[in-house]
């Protein structure tokens, strides 16, 4: 049984990692570090309540680590975890700068140690049906993917409040670009080249609260968005092709679900309804003719399946430490670009080894 700490139990450790961490057979929720309060313990009886980090990293039997802290202060405590000699996994993003994840990379490579990246929107329903699209040829030659993440939220926020202040890394652009990068990154590759808007559109933000970003391919043009000013919100996705059209309405379902449990128990978890199913759009018999696609049951619990398989020498880490400097660089020239107004070249030479 390989025993976890989770640090922190915001919304990030009580909606995602408590709950997925205690629903993967061979990981134990152990231990958790909460400063002040008890949260954790009154949901996961049993558990270890530490008041500091140096605490728990002082607990031999912990096994690895969980970052689940507000983003600006994911680079300290991963340091710090690193530092002490243990395994981390550090939720989106890894750092607010691409330099600080190149920092902890070279940490976890001198201590022989793992830095795991929480990205877990591989695993939901609509992009793990993605590959399935494309590696079939339903759509022929992909010319145009949008992926968009909009939202209505014009009302100033009333908890989390660090999500307004770009010194703690708050900001759509990292909050949900992260996410979207990191797949777009997962399906493509790494881009030539990258455009961007980045705005404040709700008239009270003090960090960006909408962006559009525009990754140039060979053949392929790759778009990236997300506002908090949509209702209804664009398509999840839009897959333009050679062959024909697909569309995908509806965010995964699974944190919502999380919002209500403990662990996971439903055997249908992460299934979508056929109503929020995709859409295939193709000409048949000079035609068009629309396809409900069914998807492939998004389950994060896959994530944490990697890191346990990864501790025990089994099979690599289900994500790299690399891809979230990737990410974090990709969406530093973003900025770079909506700020300078122009197009920016992805020089990817400096990348870690």
């Amino acid at each position: 049984m390989i025993r976890a700490c989770l640090i922190g139990f915001g919304m990030a450790g009580r909606v995602f990692h408590g709950p997925l961490l205690s629903s993967v057979d061979g990981i134990q929720l152990a231990a958790v570090v909460e400063r002040s309060s008890s949260h954790a313990v009154a949901r996961y009886p049993g558990i270890v309540t530490h008041r500091t980090l140096e605490s728990a990293l002082a607990d031999p039997t912990l096994d690895f680590f969980v970052v689940a802290t507000p983003s600006g202060t994911h680079f300290e405590v991963a340091r710090q975890v690193l530092l002490a000699g243990r395994h981390v996994v550090v939720d989106k993003p890894m750092s607010t700068t691409a330099a600080e994840i190149a920092q902890l990379i070279q940490l976890a490579q001198a201590g022989n140690l793992h830095l795991i990246p929480f990205l877990n929107r591989r695993w939901d329903s609509d992009f793990r049906t993605l590959p399935q699209l494309l590696n079939e040829d339903l759509l022929g030659s992909l010319v145009s993917f949008e992926s968009r993440f909009d939202r209505w939220r014009p009302d100033p926020p009333t908890s989390r409040l660090w999500k307004e202040d770009a010194t703690q890394g708050g900001g759509v652009l990292l909050d949900l670009g992260t996410h979207l990068a990191d797949q777009a990154l997962t399906l493509f590759g790494k881009p030539e080249a990258v455009s961007a808007d980045i705005l404040c559109e709700r008239p009270w933000a003090r960090v960006n609260d909408a962006f559009t970003l525009r990754l140039r391919y060979p053949r392929l043009t790759v778009v990236l968005g997300a506002n908090s000013l949509s209702t209804p919100p664009r398509p999840r996705f839009h897959l333009r092709g050679t062959k024909g059209n697909y569309t995908k309405l509806g965010l995964d379902p699974q944190e919502a679900a999380l919002n209500l449990v403990s662990s996971i128990t439903d055997p249908n978890w992460g299934e979508e309804p056929p109503a929020h199913w995709g859409v295939l759009h193709t000409e048949e018999a000079g035609a068009m003719h629309s396809h409900p696609i069914q998807p492939i049951p998004g389950d994060y619990r896959l994530f944490y399946a990697g890191v346990r398989d990864a501790l025990q020498g089994k099979a690599p880490a289900p994500t790299r430490a690399v891809e979230a400097w990737r990410t974090a660089r990709l969406l530093e020239w973003a900025v770079e670009s909506s700020q300078q107004r122009r197009e920016m070249i992805c020089d990817w030479t400096s990348e870690p080894a």
